[in-house]
């Protein structure tokens, strides 16, 4: 059986991927069914989803690859996930690499970010030395042993500068990193001038309220990157409608004003493959009485 991260590479080389952030597996099996090639955990939508922490590094090994498993057991489709700076040191990140490809997961990004470490597109974050980085990502590649597809993050655009950017990139490819993801470019020119200085498959982070402007998918086609992330897009509009159904319960005392915005019963079970679960059950038990 084709491993995953061969199958995120088959899947790179036919065209540039939109790659919608996940925060949990009903919206994995969502975006699959919708035609979305694969799918992307994002430590922040973990963070904030999943524990109602900021995304600043709390989250463990263990928690990102438990989460990062229950994706893959949802969807066929490859799964792509933030590992942060590799929890630790090279040391940590060899460790981390087996327990992501023990979990299924296709790829990982690692970022070269100190601890503790910040949103991408906010302020205040601090960068390791390249060589750290470099050492990290070689452990990463020593530590493969299924295919898993590591892609290097740079944040230095914010911190030293679109050039150290462009200089970080070469020097973790160099080290093995098979894509590049360059964190918080400012604008349409700096994503082009970035895919024209470093030869390689590149992935744009089209995340909301940052740094970059939300540029169209077509743009990054005609600029040859392989992959254009959406990561918090559907967290965002899930926590907004969330909010949005609570306070129209506590303002009306039900909610029947709500209804034509939430999904039904029959599209909630069309979406779980809950008939599916209940003839394999009949299949069990047939017309006995089941245990209690």
């Amino acid at each position: 059986m084709e491993s995953p991260g061969n199958r995120l590479r088959a899947a790179i080389a036919r065209g540039t991927l939109r790659i919608p952030g996940s925060f949990n597996a009903l919206t994995a099996r969502i975006a699959a069914r919708l035609g979305f090639p694969a799918v992307y955990l994002s430590g922040g939508a973990l963070s904030a989803g999943w524990a109602g922490v900021p995304d600043v590094g709390l989250l463990t090994l263990t928690e990102f690859v438990e989460q990062a498993a229950v994706l893959t057991r949802a969807v066929d489709i490859p799964v792509i996930s933030d590992a942060d700076t590799g929890f630790g040191e090279a040391i940590n990140v060899a460790r981390a690499v087996r327990l992501f490809e023990e979990a299924g997961v296709a790829a990982i990004h690692l970022e070269d970010q100190e601890l503790p470490k910040r949103c991408g597109h906010l302020s205040g974050k601090q960068l390791v030395a390249p060589d750290r980085m470099v050492e990290k990502i070689r452990a990463a590649r020593g530590s493969t042993r299924n295919d898993l597809l590591i892609i290097a993050r740079t944040d230095a655009r914010s911190v030293e500068g679109f050039d150290a950017s462009v200089a970080r990139a070469k020097l973790y490819l160099e080290a093995g990193a098979e894509m590049i993801f360059p964190e918080a470019l400012e604008s349409e020119a700096e994503f082009a001038r970035f895919a024209d200085e470093v030869d390689a498959p590149l992935i744009a982070n089209m995340t909301e309220f940052g740094k970059s402007p939300l540029l169209s998918y077509d743009v990054f086609v005609r600029m040859g990157y392989a992959a254009v992330l959406y990561p918090m897009t559907a967290f965002r509009a899930a926590m907004h409608a969330a909010e949005s159904a609570l306070s129209a319960i506590l303002e009306h005392g039900d909610q029947r004003t709500i209804l034509d915005r939430l999904m039904t019963r029959a599209e909630l079970y069309d979406h779980i493959d809950y008939r599916e679960w209940e003839e394999a059950d009949r299949r069990y038990f047939g017309d006995s009485t089941r245990p209690s």
